[in-house]
């Protein structure tokens, strides 16, 4: 297997923790013009995009999951790509194929999807294992292979998956090794009566249909400037006490009563890894054990598989996560 020859570009330099601050309220406002209301779901993506991982939202339709991510690439000056998850998608429909040139007289490679800044996997639940394994691969190791051949993603690299909670059949549920490479879980709603009256008067202005207009969100951050804030963000240093509360929580996932798999190493990763995303948005450089409650739901609802009874009690992730977060002592500020 060759490995196609695209030299990576240079990591830019790290962004100081006030820029990025600062970058994050223009994000705000930009992705505001378009996505009305629900700022805590915008946040949970923007903190996951700077902790470079990426998003599983769960939602009913309807609720703006696909005007979210575009806003964003708009906003962000990224390519965006979007998947629609069907029982008959193909691997090669993510990642592309090779197509005969007969005039050349040799196969050209045709890209899919996959190689965008921004992926929306609508519907992700949809298709079946051997599809969702080509998603996989682009996941975890930032390549799709292409008849035996690899090629690296472009930077940065993120997937926005969505799925149905409520319509399961003729889905295929995620394996618990994909859901792991999940960085976050939202949880998205119906948005606030003041919101939802905003959005319909939206639309009553002039326009034909409820379309996905982002026309008015301007650039306000490129490639490279996204990059640096990634950078920023990793090199953060946490206090050796708030990585070992940190670990005591994810540790304390797999001894509660409630649950049958607990979160793996990967979930304090996460909790890490977002606990300084989160406070680089909020504009310290230093990481307190508020940090790390205030991103555990997102971090570990996903990674936790309940026992029967807290099933038939009507227990959720977020209750455990929540009972464990008031039994783990934290460290002193």
């Amino acid at each position: 297997m060759t490995t196609d020859t695209l030299a990576p570009a240079p990591a830019p330099a790290p962004m100081p923790v006030e820029a990025i601050h600062a970058r994050v309220a223009a994000l705000r406002k930009q992705v505001g013009h378009a996505f009305i209301g629900q700022v805590d779901i915008f946040d949970q993506v923007l903190m996951s995009l700077l902790a470079a991982g990426h998003v599983l939202i769960e939602g009913v339709p309807g609720l703006g999951k696909t005007l979210l991510v575009r806003a964003l690439a708009a906003s962000v000056s990224c390519t965006f790509g979007r998947i629609q998850f069907t029982p008959d998608l193909m691997p090669t429909d993510v990642t592309g194929h090779a197509i005969y040139d007969v005039k050349a007289e040799r196969f050209q490679v045709r890209r899919g999807p996959v190689f965008a800044n921004l992926l929306l996997a609508d519907e992700i639940n949809r298709a079946p294992a051997k599809t969702q394994a080509a998603l996989l691969e682009a996941m975890q190791e930032g390549q799709a292979t292409i008849e035996g051949r690899r090629f690296p993603l472009p930077a940065p690299f993120m997937v926005v998956a969505t799925q149905n909670p409520i319509e399961q059949e003729g889905t295929y549920p995620l394996p618990e090794a994909q859901l792991d490479r999940f960085l976050i879980k939202v949880l998205i709603g119906y948005p606030t009566l003041e919101d939802e009256k905003r959005m319909v008067s939206n639309v009553l202005e002039g326009r034909v249909a409820a379309d996905l207009d982002v026309s008015r969100v301007q650039q306000v951050l490129s490639q490279q400037e996204l990059l640096a804030m990634q950078q920023g963000v990793a090199a953060m240093r946490m206090d050796a006490a708030v990585t070992d509360y940190a670990v005591r929580i994810v540790r304390a996932t797999r001894e509660w009563p409630a649950v049958v798999n607990g979160a793996g190493p990967r979930g304090g990763l996460a909790l890490a890894r977002l606990a300084r995303a989160h406070a680089a948005m909020d504009g310290r450089d230093f990481v307190t054990p508020d940090d790390v409650r205030e991103v555990a739901l997102p971090a570990l609802r996903h990674r936790l598989m309940l026992a029967p009874e807290a099933l038939v009690e009507r227990q959720r992730p977020d209750d455990v996560i929540r009972a464990l977060l008031h039994k783990v002592p934290a460290p002193r500020q």
